[in-house]
Formats: structure tokens, C-alpha cells, sequence
């Protein structure tokens, strides 16, 4: 069960999130969507990511001032962002968007929470409608593009399995730029290699295609902070 200090909120219609994003307390201002591996992690593929995020993502949310919207459960990227910001004492808000079939709600009994729990480090959860995983993904960039309204927005992929796909898929709908990082595994390697020619990844190969898509080395975590300082901030400080 997500813990108490972490906001619920419950949403049925895209109509109505930008008024119950703001009784949140939530600002519009710069936005990082932060989509990749949840389950699917290894654990060296986590606490390299975690290495990542905590030194080198975290820096660049903080110095813009920005949210970090994700899927806000409490697994592989989303946990790492959450602790991430735990170890900081960092303050930028993190909001996690969720189906609401898919995460325990306040009040639900022991035997109905086999749902993956929401990451407790999240200051917000807007739980959306819908029953299964990837339900949340239009939704996720939905929240972003709210929040973004007149700011900068990027999406960060690391690693990610099918859901990922879609989720970028919104991201470059929405006009957003997309920063996938080579060498973190499935999703973001076979769009790495799409882009280099070297995938017959039919999905890869479409969104490696967009000009709104950069690929960065996860070898090179500076030239990560660098990309996306540029779009948060327009400057190209690394983190």
C-alpha cells in the first residue's frame, strides 16, 4: 500500500487533470518522464541504473526545478528514482501514474493486494483508469503534458519491456523529445540499434526513425546529464 504521505489522486477523465493536478499542489514547470524496466530488472542492471539516476538525472531534475513523472510502482526505475531522491533529501515533486486496477488502494483487504505497491518516496499517485498494465501509458503523458504547459519536457528510457514501446510512442505524440540510453538493455538497446541500422525490431525502428529521439551511452553517464540539461534548461551542464 503506498504510504501515507503519499498523495492520491483519483482521475477519470483527461478533462479534469489539470484541475485536480493543481488542488494537489502541483505546478506546471519543467518535466522529466522517467519510463523503462520495472520487473524485468536484473540486479546489476538496477544498481547500475540507480548509480545513474542518483548521480548524474537526479542533479539535472534538481538544477531545473523540474517534476519526475513515471509509473510510479515500486520496481526497477521507479524505485531507483524513488530512493534516489530519499538518499538526496532532494525536494522536486515525483509523481507516479498508475491504472487503478493495478496498484493496492488505501482500505484494500490483504488477500485482494497481489498488486505491485506504489514506491513510497513518491510524493503524488495519480491513479488512472483502467485494469492492466500499460493502461496508464496516454494517461502518464498526459500528466507530463499538463504539468509541462509553457516549460520544457523530455523522456528518459532506461531499459523497459513492451510497455516501454508504447509509452515512448505517447511521448513522441505528445512532441516530446525522447532520450534513450544505449547500453541499459531491451527497449532502449533495440531502438540504440534501430537507430544505427542493426535491428529488425519493426516498433524500434519506427520510433528510432523521429527527430525528436537521441541516443546517449549509458558508458558515458555525463553525456546523459549533458542531453538532458540541454532540453530541461538549455544549457549543457553536466551533472
Amino acid at each position: 500500500m503506498a504510504s501515507d504521505d503519499v498523495h492520491s489522486i483519483r482521475v477519470s477523465t483527461l478533462g479534469d487533470l489539470p484541475q485536480l493536478l493543481e488542488a494537489a499542489g502541483l505546478s506546471r514547470g519543467p518535466v522529466l518522464v522517467l519510463v523503462g524496466g520495472a520487473g524485468g530488472l536484473e540486479a546489476t542492471d538496477e544498481a547500475q541504473l540507480m548509480s545513474l539516476i542518483r548521480e548524474h538525472v537526479l542533479p539535472v531534475v534538481e538544477r531545473a526545478g523540474a517534476t519526475v513523472v513515471d509509473g510510479g510502482t515500486d520496481s526497477g526505475v521507479m524505485k531507483a528514482m524513488g530512493n534516489a531522491r530519499a538518499e538526496a533529501g532532494a525536494t522536486f515533486e515525483l509523481v507516479g501514474v498508475a491504472a487503478v486496477g493495478t496498484v493496492p488502494e488505501p482500505g484494500d483487504v490483504p488477500e485482494h493486494v497481489a498488486r505491485t505497491r506504489v514506491e513510497p518516496q513518491h510524493t503524488h499517485i495519480a491513479l488512472v483508469p483502467g485494469d492492466t498494465w500499460g493502461d496508464e501509458s496516454a494517461w502518464l503523458s498526459e500528466v507530463a503534458s499538463v504539468l509541462s504547459t509553457g516549460h520544457p519536457s523530455v523522456t528518459l528510457l532506461l531499459n523497459g519491456g513492451n510497455i516501454a514501446y508504447t509509452d515512448v510512442r505517447h511521448s513522441l505524440a505528445a512532441g516530446r523529445p525522447v532520450v534513450v540510453v544505449a547500453g541499459s538493455g531491451r527497449t532502449a538497446d533495440a531502438i540504440a540499434a534501430a537507430a544505427h541500422g542493426s535491428s529488425g525490431e519493426p516498433r524500434a525502428t519506427q520510433i528510432a526513425a523521429s527527430p525528436l529521439v537521441r541516443v546517449v551511452p549509458l558508458d558515458s553517464p555525463r553525456t546523459v546529464s549533458a542531453t538532458l540539461s540541454e532540453v530541461l534548461t538549455g544549457t549543457t551542464s553536466a551533472g
